[in-house]
């Protein structure tokens, strides 16, 4: 069995009692070897030089308390028992001195006596292991019925066991996820399991973010509940700087995004600090990162890794401590291939990458969104506006169908809804409305650019394949084409092209068989976009 070996702070206040009235009060170390449950084998009391004859009389008192208990007496003089620096070191030392048993011996490290320093870094060497058990409290019996024993409490550092506080982590982990959602109970498993861990990357880490999907699938609306989640657990203290770098064009990109100074360039008026020194202690989000200009990339490379840069026009260096979370609908590792992002900047925003599913994958969620939408447009507007039950049911069945392509993705649905909503007479959506509004949406997909899909072989294709393709072949081609036009991956053009088949087999690489199909008629996905 084994044995209980405790170590103790002499309380210079608390430990003090006169001789005739001193069994009579609570007395902490006293306390500690007085419980009827709790045997101490030996205690480890540490006393300054001015406590020496205070631990010699508590030594005594326990004796005869508790005889069981053997008390080593052992000095350690803290100069300033509130310097954080002196006492961590000193305790650390004198743990680094001790031989702990830990097969044989349970540690107790009580946390009652000494300064709120002496019980931080009691905690902080229990918690570390440098110091291999758990904390234990005294504190006075409140019902007074044992008023010089007290009561102890075992403090376990292993918080998965305290069943009150694994369910307040649950349900902040809980909250958070659903911040993230936008409140919106969303069904998709795969979108639900991406989130689990964006929650859990946005308060662990400060390293950069990569969010990837087909335009309107809601990577600023992403980002920025990133940042707001991040500032309300206190990660942060800087502001949300959100940028589109398809508008940062020539020599104002660069004094855009690092600032400049007065005269820098014509035009450069007065000096301007910039993107990247705005955010400092906060988050960068950079739009359609793929757009920037090599020059820009190479300086925004240097300011992730070293935190400094220098504005235009400046030979100073200028410090910005922020995080960076990257957007782009591009295939960027494509865009390496073809000369025209950096490989080194790839691959330094992308250890944290998520690819966001557009509508089309995400057909489980369009109800949670349509009413996401329709309390959207009632804060907006005052005006509280709901579906008939046929025209609900209509506008669903319509928006999971292969009719509706929801090219713009949730953009288009926002849109939607909104026009519905708008339009609605006594504040109720009829299945007239909504027979308008999908009209309305087709027409929109149905645009110019996809009327020239028809013609999409004959631009990639030479003479000599075409003539060989029967008419059924050449329109399936073209499809296939434009579907792959829409995407910026193979992955995401290969889940809607084998959104069934898909689900059957065990290996799904939709890549690799779309790759398959277009070598058939001589072409790789980089043809599509050279």
């Amino acid at each position: 069995m084994k044995r209980t070996i405790a170590v103790s702070l002499i309380g210079t206040q608390l430990d003090v009692g006169a001789k005739v009235d001193r069994w009579a009060r609570w007395r902490p170390n006293v306390s500690l070897c007085s419980q009827d449950n709790l045997v101490i084998h030996q205690l480890h009391l540490l006393h300054d030089n001015h406590g020496t004859k205070l631990a010699n009389t508590i030594s005594g008192d326990i004796e005869s308390v508790s005889p069981e208990t053997q008390v080593q007496l052992h000095k350690v003089n803290f100069k300033n028992p509130w310097d954080f620096e002196e006492v961590y070191a000193k305790l650390y030392d004198w743990c680094h001195q001790q031989m702990f048993d830990t097969e044989a011996n349970d540690y107790l490290f009580h946390i009652t006596t000494g300064t709120h320093v002496v019980q931080i870094c009691s905690f902080l060497l229990a918690e570390s292991g440098h110091f291999p058990g758990k904390l234990i409290q005294t504190s006075p019996d409140k019902s007074n019925k044992n008023k010089s024993v007290g009561t102890v409490q075992i403090i376990d550092l292993d918080l998965s066991k305290y069943d009150q506080l694994a369910t307040r982590f649950d349900k902040e982990h809980l909250e958070g996820k659903e911040f993230l959602k936008g409140g919106i109970k969303t069904k998709n498993k795969a979108f639900n399991r991406l989130i689990s861990q964006i929650e859990k990357v946005a308060i662990r880490s400060k390293e950069p973010i990569m969010l990837t999907g087909p335009t309107g699938a809601g990577k600023s609306q992403l980002a920025s509940r990133i940042y707001q989640l991040k500032k309300r657990r206190l990660t942060l203290a800087g502001e949300f700087v959100s940028v589109n770098c398809a508008t940062l064009k020539g020599e104002n990109a660069m004094a855009a995004l690092f600032g400049h100074t007065k005269g820098a360039f014509t035009g450069a008026q007065k000096e301007r600090s910039g993107y990247l020194l705005t955010a400092n202690k906060g988050v960068l989000f950079l739009d359609e990162i793929g757009e920037l200009g090599l020059e820009e990339q190479a300086m925004l490379l240097h300011a992730i890794e070293n935190k400094t840069f220098h504005p235009v026009g400046s030979d100073r260096t200028v410090s910005s401590d922020f995080q960076i979370i990257a957007g782009t609908n591009k295939d960027l590792k494509q865009a390496v291939l073809q000369g025209k992002f950096r490989e080194d900047l790839l691959a330094r925003i992308n250890l944290w990458n998520y690819a966001l599913p557009g509508l089309k994958d995400r057909k489980e969620d369009i109800s949670a969104n349509i009413d996401f939408e329709l309390e959207r447009f009632e804060q907006k507007s005052g005006q509280r506006v709901r579906f008939n039950k046929e025209a609900r049911n209509k506008f669903e069945k319509f928006a999971v169908s292969q009719q509706a392509s929801w090219l713009g993705n949730f953009r288009d649905l926002s849109s939607a809804v909104t026009r519905l909503s708008t339009l609605a007479d006594s504040s109720r959506i009829s299945t007239h409305d909504v027979e308008e509004e999908i009209t309305r949406l087709q027409q929109a997909w149905f645009s110019p650019k996809a009327i020239q899909e028809s013609q999409l072989a004959q631009s990639y294709l030479s003479a000599e394949i075409l003539e060989d393709l029967d008419n059924f072949e050449l329109e399936q081609l073209n499809y296939v084409l434009g579907v792959c036009l829409r995407h910026s991956s193979m992955a995401s053009a290969g889940r809607e092209l084998f959104n069934k088949s898909r689900t059957k087999k065990s290996n799904i690489n939709d890549s690799a068989r779309l790759q398959k199909y277009l070598r058939k008629y001589q072409l790789n996905w980089s043809d599509l976009f050279s």
